[in-house]
């Protein structure tokens, strides 16, 4: 593949997301007049019908934001929480020593539609129609078919005609996997949208009014009634080669409403880097900044050795403290300003070495406290077959022999008013659960993310949110907004971007080069989704790495595995730069979809 695509320059609008209709949606949006949170929103509900292997109608996502209307930096939550009755008893009951990674049982409060309507609330100006009508157009007429997408009906095939039926009346037209490329559509989908707005519209009153009777028909209507009616009365196979029912209820999803929250930030020399809270694994991107801005990583050169060893090892520490310490801070006391702070970082710091750390993973002891790993070692399940073997992993995409993982999807807009926005939608892909009769969606599976360790900031328990990998990024630079970016990626995003955000601060690279600069990762630590494995020494890095970087590598005692070029991550980019009054777009090479649009 050859990258070198342009660096994308405007004053109007700038749009990058992991898909060319999305882009294309929000464009649109801007040309209306609607805003950059207008136009983020409108891109999300497309990107449910495109990319339904990645996220859905019944998934979350969290949105970062810059308001220049307010000059400040916010979240919108969208992140679901779990169920009230789901307690460490009722999953051990079951005999279980983890949480699925499919079915019923894993699945959380959807949180992408009540965080859209927060948004749109809170800081949006069009009215609620303008904001549908792309998604609804995609579902009711069809879309072009990902590759990635077919290869996932088409081995699921089995399943969905034998077991997830629903899901087969969606996903199969005519009883047969759709080609990549076909045309395809949702009905039931597209159905679902109308009615939302439909009952918006009747609700009458102002643009504010028909947000709020969609958000109630949702979470409090007719899909609320069908969610509970599925979930609490039908067993499902699930990753476990069991049936259960789920614990969701339209109870759960009535007594739920997405956040506005404070971010996290952290100073890197003239940025400051945004991040949602300990609920997500945001903060491990502040961590990782904090321990390199005591390395002269400009001196050592990118992509160099000495640069990629510093940053692995970073990480290393960095999500060691994710393991440890990271949950939902309504629910447990998350020691997040030590972790931040300077004192515990130089401590931390000093624990890289010129080698590879290697075995158990490090976490540190803020204010003395100690740290609880847990053990997320899983029983050895007995194959199954081809479709029964790929539920067991609890990650998006049908999972192949490579390296290269790149679920979720990510959408950044920047508008003329001076507002940035960046999402990382996700959860309810066509893998995780069955799809609910009428609705056209899946339920997203987050609670597979928890931990059955009690006690632990991610232990599982009644209405907590689950530690989500999804992980946007907002930079101010000199207190104006700068950035906006995010990839897909799970436990990888927050080293994709991290590797893109350290390209511009500190070796001055334009937006287009930094998101096609050298990718790799550390898998170290357990991954979040099942069956949450690790690979302690592995260093990822793209095969278009120097030989000669590789061999250094190995020599400080790396397990140098090379992934294809330009396949890790997905990294989509806005950009405001101050003093030429331009808004900028960028968007990865990496799996030929991802699409920026500036005028």
């Amino acid at each position: 593949m050859n990258a070198g695509r342009p660096e994308l320059s405007g004053t109007f609008g700038a749009v990058s997301s992991t898909h060319w209709l999305p882009t294309a949606a929000a464009m649109s949006i801007l040309e209306r007049g609607g805003n950059a949170f207008d136009a983020a929103a409108a891109a999300g509900f497309v990107l449910q019908v495109v990319e339904p292997h990645f996220n859905g109608l019944g998934g979350d996502v969290p949105v970062l934001s810059y308001t220049a209307a307010t000059d400040s930096v916010q979240v919108v939550c969208g992140q679901g929480p779990m169920p009230a009755t789901a307690t460490l008893e009722h999953f051990r009951s079951l005999g279980l020593s983890h949480i699925p990674g499919s079915g019923l049982l894993p699945a959380v409060v959807p949180g992408a539609f009540g965080a859209w309507m927060r948004t749109l609330a809170e800081y949006g100006t069009l009215p609620l129609a303008d904001i549908l009508e792309h998604a609804i157009g995609y579902a009711e007429n069809g879309v072009p078919l990902l590759p990635g997408a077919a290869d996932a009906i088409e081995v699921l095939a089995p399943l969905f005609a034998e077991e997830w039926t629903e899901s087969g009346r969606v996903y199969l037209p005519g009883g047969r996997p759709p080609k990549a490329g076909a045309l395809f559509r949702n009905p039931a989908l597209a159905d679902t949208y109308k009615r939302l707005l439909k009952e918006a519209s009747a609700a009458g009153g102002g643009r504010e009014a028909q947000l709020e009777a969609a958000e109630r028909a949702f979470y409090q209507g007719f899909v609320a009634e069908a969610i509970d009616s599925f979930v609490t009365s039908t067993e499902v196979l699930d990753s476990t080669g069991r049936r259960h029912r789920g614990l969701l209820t339209g109870q759960d999803m009535a007594d739920w409403r997405a956040t506005v929250e404070a971010s996290v930030s952290l100073p890197y020399g003239p940025y400051t880097v945004h991040k949602p809270g300990p609920w997500s694994q945001s903060p491990v991107f502040l961590q990782q900044l904090a321990l390199l801005d005591g390395f002269d990583l400009g001196a050592m050169g990118l992509d160099s050795a000495d640069y990629i060893h510093t940053v692995i090892e970073c990480s290393k520490l960095a999500f060691a403290d994710r393991e440890a310490w990271y949950g939902d801070p309504d629910h447990s006391d998350i020691p997040l300003n030590t972790l931040l702070s300077p004192a515990y970082t130089a401590e931390r710091r000093a624990l890289v070495e010129a080698g590879a750390a290697a075995g158990l993973l490090r976490p540190g002891s803020p204010g003395g406290r100690t740290p609880v790993v847990p053990d997320q070692t899983m029983e050895t399940l007995p194959p199954g077959g081809e479709w029964r073997d790929q539920i067991k992993n609890g990650l998006p995409t049908v999972v192949k022999a490579t390296a290269a993982r790149n679920d979720t999807c990510t959408i950044a807009v920047a508008d003329r008013f001076g507002n940035m926005v960046v999402a990382v939608p996700s959860g309810g892909w066509l893998k995780s659960s069955p799809v609910v009769p009428g609705l056209g969606f899946s339920l997203g599976t987050r609670g597979q993310t928890m931990t059955l360790t009690e006690g632990h900031p991610n232990s599982v328990g009644p209405r907590r949110r689950p530690r989500t990998t999804l992980s946007p990024t907002l930079a101010l630079r000199d207190g104006k907004p700068a950035l906006a970016f995010g990839t897909p990626g799970g436990d990888r995003q927050d080293q994709w971007t991290l590797g893109f955000f350290l390209a511009v601060a500190d070796f001055g690279a334009d937006l287009q080069t930094a998101v096609e600069t050298l990718a790799f990762h550390t898998d170290h630590f357990s991954a979040s989704f099942t069956p949450h494995e690790s690979r302690p020494k592995v260093l990822t890095v793209e095969s278009t790495c120097d030989p000669e970087v590789v061999e250094e590598l190995r020599a400080r005692g790396h397990e140098v595995e090379l992934a294809p070029a330009f396949s890790l991550g997905k990294v989509c980019a806005v950009a405001m730069d101050q003093e030429q009054g331009l808004l900028r777009a960028a968007a990865s090479p990496r799996g030929r979809q991802t699409y920026a649009a500036c005028r």
